[in-house]
């Protein structure tokens, strides 16, 4: 992977991890099932931006 693509997949991770705190912000206002639902969609941005930021930091820089 390129450097350029590295911080394209970055971006990806933080751009999820602010869909995860809307989606959050966004549960608040619901109840029930759907609440549910909102919540588990934004654990699971969460944990995929995690991921992703975890890869990126572990490879460290890339050479070109």
């Amino acid at each position: 992977m390129t450097a350029l693509q590295n911080m394209w997949f970055a971006f990806f991770g933080i751009f999820l991890m602010f869909v995860s705190v809307g989606a959050t912000m966004l549960s608040q206002k619901l109840s029930g099932f759907w609440r549910i639902v909102v919540l588990t969609f934004s654990f699971i941005c969460l944990i995929v931006a995690g991921l992703i930021v975890l890869i990126i930091v572990v490879r460290g820089p890339i050479a070109d």
